[in-house]
């Protein structure tokens, strides 16, 4: 099994990958990593947090899949979970402009003053990136090193073990996974990408409530895309 996978992931997931783990394009993401910190390369996200998605959501406990494609290249902002940045981290573009079709499509939703979305893994939410590294500055820099190929085995494994998921993919990027999960088992929902480049046609999929509305129908909880504020966040009795 490759240096990487001793990295601190949860057991179920290290268990149904152990495949992936042990196959040569795994030993070669490995190795190429293993060549950039030693050659002084800021890689994102730190070792640590480089499996933050499945540490902070099982398998058995997946409710959402939303899909990004690489952690954010700048500092201080990749932490392992799509989309999501640590709590002092400056709001990404995209995230504000979710941001804004979760306040249009949830009742009670308030845009938040941080793009920590934490409390959405905790309660099943599966924010993995297709790339699960990227180096300083470059976006996309880690796409060939074979993420994608572990990623997709990830995706299937989801499809293949799981029923009643809902898939958000978000982007052309995105779409193509949909080759990969069953639509008979699973929702599929698909959308422009909610960066700003895309202009505005991310607002209005009400994805949010569609994702609520079958995980009802298949007796599972909603979850509640309500973010606390920094501050309640950061309060401590």
């Amino acid at each position: 099994m490759s240096f990487l996978s001793d990295y601190t992931i949860e057991s179920n997931w290290k268990k149904n990958l152990s495949e992936e783990f042990n196959s040569e394009y795994f030993s070669g993401i490995n190795a190429y990593l293993e060549a950039g910190w030693k050659e002084g390369k800021t890689i994102y996200p730190p070792k640590t947090m480089i499996f933050g998605a499945f540490n902070m959501v099982p398998l058995e406990d997946i409710k959402v899949v939303i899909l990004g494609q690489d952690p954010y290249h700048n500092p201080r902002q990749a932490h392992g979970l799509s989309f999501s940045v640590p709590i002092n981290a400056k709001i990404p573009a995209s995230l504000r402009n979710v941001y804004k079709e979760l306040c249009e499509d949830i009742d009670g939703f308030v845009k938040p003053d941080h793009g920590n979305l934490e409390s959405w893994a905790r309660q099943g939410v599966f924010l993995l990136n297709a790339f699960l590294t990227v180096e300083h500055k470059k976006p996309a820099s880690h796409r060939k090193i074979g993420w994608e190929e572990f990623t997709d085995s990830v995706i299937s494994k989801i499809s293949n073990k799981r029923k009643g998921i809902v898939f958000m993919l978000w982007g052309n990027f995105a779409k193509k996974k949909a080759q990969l999960i069953d639509s008979t088992k699973h929702l599929i929902l698909e959308s422009a990408h909610p960066s700003p480049l895309a202009g505005n046609s991310f607002l209005g999929n009400k994805h949010f409530s569609k994702a609520n509305n079958y995980l009802k129908s298949m007796k599972n909880k909603p979850v509640d895309w309500r973010i606390q504020s920094r501050a309640a966040k950061l309060f401590v009795i």
